[in-house]
């Protein structure tokens, strides 16, 4: 009997030595497992960290390349701006310097052309009255005022002086004579016409002036 019952503890301690054995492996699977599953959420949060990061780092990239992006078209912008502008100086710029080209030009013509209107107006004043009425008078007279109109046209007009004030700017005194019964500084007769082209003397009228 006694042997049995030592067989019967032997039995019995085995046992409770395999329940505790399982025990303790099934502890070792949850230890383990928890240790997994920190792992990898541990693992998982550095994921998310380091996906954050590379964003982060991918959206400052982008940043940056717009920003450049940007810069090189403000650069492109002001430089078109101002080669319009340049452009634009040097447009009006050649437009002022033709049109004082055609002035001059002008000027120059008209200045050419008054010596034969001044013959033109001497051979009228001389025609007698009987003679005025003659085909040949009245061809010239007509040129003489075609010439006129065509003067009046381009911007050329006589300068007015006969019983104006004395103008150095248009007007070249020649001859002075003393009469109280004039205004002083008076025009009281022309020699030679002056002319005007828009605002430029072509050529001052030559004048008798009363002091």
């Amino acid at each position: 009997m006694p042997d049995k019952e030592k067989d019967i503890n032997v039995e019995v301690n085995a046992g409770e030595d395999e329940v505790k054995a399982e025990e303790n492996f099934d502890t070792e699977a949850e230890n383990a497992k928890a240790e997994n599953a920190e792992a990898e959420k541990a693992e998982d949060a550095s994921s998310k960290k380091e996906t954050r990061k590379e964003k982060k780092e991918k959206k400052k990239e982008e940043k940056e390349k717009k920003d450049k992006k940007d810069e090189q078209i403000e650069e492109l912008k002001d430089r078109v701006t101002r080669q319009m502008a340049e452009f634009e100086n040097f447009r009006k710029r050649t437009e002022k310097e033709k049109s004082q080209m055609f002035e001059v030009g002008v000027k120059t013509m008209v200045e050419k052309i008054l010596p034969v209107v001044d013959n033109f107006e001497r051979g009228l004043a001389q025609v007698p009255e009987d003679k005025k009425n003659d085909s040949f008078v009245e061809g010239m007279n007509m040129i003489y005022k075609q010439m006129m109109t065509a003067f009046d046209e381009i911007g050329v007009k006589s300068i007015e002086a006969v019983g104006k004030e004395f103008d150095p700017n248009l007007h070249n005194a020649v001859m002075h004579v003393d009469d109280d019964t004039l205004p002083e500084n008076s025009i009281v007769e022309e020699f030679q016409k002056g002319y005007i082209y828009h605002d430029q003397v072509v050529r001052h009228s030559m004048v008798k002036v009363a002091n």
